[in-house]
């Protein structure tokens, strides 16, 4: 038995795996594909597997969450802190509270269910899912606007110990009936966030040290990290703060502290990630009943049209307000409130505590992330584009290898594949011009080595291995490189015909291509122009029209604009 459970386990994940290239090609979800394969391999499917264990399914889908924050939190940049941040606290914490009070008042309309059991409802759906947003949006090669993006990214990471923290409350209330619950709550919550950030700060700064200062085969540096995220989540859990919260915190300290065999840590999380919502989503399809959700399907798609077209864009355009993003800005946020494994996750903590309305609870959340994985799951990049939230991008090292010598210091060797049209016609290695502290190691082509010497003809499909600082990947990345996507995202074709300096005067511009903008003070620059309109935090996209001329943002540092595009009308 025991044999044939592990066969039909491998199969599940064999050809949960073969589908995913399908998701690009269909514009579906990898994560719906998952949860469909476990639905047919259930007792109502093909499969005909019987499985019924909550207590299981909820160990897996606690540990799965905290393997996905962990590698969430090391691919966020420290740098997207500087524009995301306090917008996305503030969707993290009052826009999860406003979604859930609005969609918890409609559920107790829709199935007739007491305050407490509604907006428990509520709560459950409230938060979004960072692996299936980012997953979606990569998938179809998008480059966000850094605003929007710093934004979904901070605000999917650290929604979900609101969501806990609101689910654990209501359920207290419904299990005890007592004034005492009530009273505790807001201890509870600072309870919880406050040991969450406190463990999740010290055990990110120990990890650091520790990756640091052992000596370990190469592959076992990914499963220190792990097993010592994994330490961070249970331990916080134990001393009664969030464990979700410490170990994305941990993974944004480890992510962008200089830690030893980095680039290797994050291939082998990329594919942990991976496994951890494979596994996840496979046991949720085989919880789920087929038959128990088309009887509750009409209420259940009510229900999720009023938390993806009320609850998420009131939560957003009212809680973003304040930070002066565009309409079209709100709006693309608003609609990525893509649901995941969170919900389905947070509706077994009713049934672990037996309440008696769990498995209504269960089914409501199936339905609410099989409508948001299809609805905004499909249309998420068509929707990006059709609100010009997409800025040119360039191609990143093809492979990034580690050095782990300290002689070398923070230098890799980094792999490029030359494509583009630059490189239709041969080009001499001694044209390139290399950024400082970098040098081509060697040249690839069609599997041959050849020795890079000045006068050696590169040409696309070329391969060049180059040591480099790891900062040093986007400007490699851009020379190498020509930006791959539609023709409006050409580099001329976004940002103008002109390249000038953010410290370029106003009046500079105005002499040089004989125009007069009335509205501005002539004597500031550029950058400072830029910044003034965007209220301090300029990022790459953006775009400020002055008379019959506009500025396009082309590189920024910090909020310090250094490059500005120009194009005239």
């Amino acid at each position: 038995m025991t044999s044939l459970f592990l066969l039909v386990g491998a199969l599940m994940l064999m050809l949960s795996i073969l589908l995913s290239p399908l998701s690009n090609r269909i514009g579906m979800p990898v994560l719906l594909l998952f949860l469909g394969v476990g639905m047919l391999a259930g007792e109502d499917g093909p499969g005909h597997i019987q499985f019924d264990d909550f207590e299981t399914a909820f160990l897996v889908g606690n540990l799965a969450l905290a393997i996905i924050l962990l590698d969430g939190g090391m691919r966020t940049r420290g740098e997207t802190f500087r524009v995301g941040l306090r917008p996305a606290l503030v969707l993290a914490t009052l826009g999860v509270l406003i979604t859930a009070l609005v969609t918890g008042m409609a559920a107790v309309f829709i199935f007739d269910l007491s305050w407490l059991d509604g907006l428990l409802i509520g709560t459950i759906v409230s938060s979004t899912d960072a692996a299936a947003v980012f997953a979606l949006l990569q998938g179809r090669g998008l480059n966000l606007n850094a605003r929007v993006g710093a934004t979904l990214e901070i605000e999917s990471g650290s929604n979900d110990p609101m969501a806990i923290f609101l689910t654990l409350v209501l359920l207290q209330l419904i299990t005890l009936e007592g004034d005492a619950s009530l009273w505790a709550a807001p201890l509870m919550l600072l309870q919880q966030i406050g040991i969450g950030v406190v463990c999740g700060w010290l055990g990110g700064k120990l990890l650091v040290s520790l990756v640091n200062r052992v000596d370990l085969v190469t592959a076992l540096y990914p499963l220190l990290v792990t097993a010592s995220g994994l330490v961070v989540f249970s331990g916080t859990n134990a001393l009664g703060g969030s464990g979700f919260l410490a170990i994305y915190l941990a993974g944004v300290l480890l992510g962008n502290a200089r830690v030893r065999m980095m680039p290797a840590i994050l291939q082998v999380h990329d594919g942990l990630a991976w496994l951890a919502q494979l596994c996840l989503f496979l046991i949720l399809g085989l919880l789920v009943d087929p038959s128990q959700l088309l009887l509750i399907a009409p209420a259940g798609l009510l229900l999720a049209a009023v938390l993806i077209l009320v609850a998420r864009p009131l939560a957003t355009f009212s809680t973003l307000w304040p930070f002066k993003f565009n309409v079209r800005e709100q709006s693309f946020i608003a609609w990525v409130g893509l649901r995941g494994a969170v919900p389905i996750v947070l509706a077994l903590f009713p049934v672990m505590a037996g309440v008696e309305q769990a498995p209504l609870f269960f089914n409501i959340a199936f339905i609410v992330v099989l409508v948001s994985l299809v609805i905004q799951g499909t249309s998420l990049a068509p929707v990006a584009r059709w609100l010009k939230l997409e800025v040119p991008g360039h191609e990143q090292a093809h492979r990034r290898i580690p050095i782990d010598v300290p002689a070398v210091g923070e230098h890799e060797l980094l792999l490029f594949r030359l494509q583009g049209s630059r490189w239709q016609r041969p080009s001499p290695l001694g044209e390139l011009r290399m950024p400082a502290d970098t040098g081509i190691a060697a040249v690839f082509r069609n599997g041959r080595y050849l020795r890079p010497q000045a006068k050696t003809a590169l040409q696309d499909g070329d391969l060049l291995a180059v040591m480099a600082r790891p900062d040093m990947i986007d400007a490699l990345g851009h020379q190498f490189n020509a930006p791959q996507g539609p023709k409006h995202l050409g580099e001329m074709a976004f940002f103008g015909e002109f390249v000038l300096n953010g410290e370029a005067q106003l009046a500079d511009v105005e002499q040089a291509y004989g125009i007069r903008v009335e509205q501005e003070d002539s004597s500031q620059t550029l950058s400072a122009c830029i910044a003034r309109h965007q209220h301090g935090h300029p990022v790459v996209g953006d775009s400020l029209m002055l008379g019959p001329v506009t500025l396009v943002v082309k590189a920024v540092d910090g909020d310090v604009v250094t490059k500005v595009g120009l194009k005239l009308h």
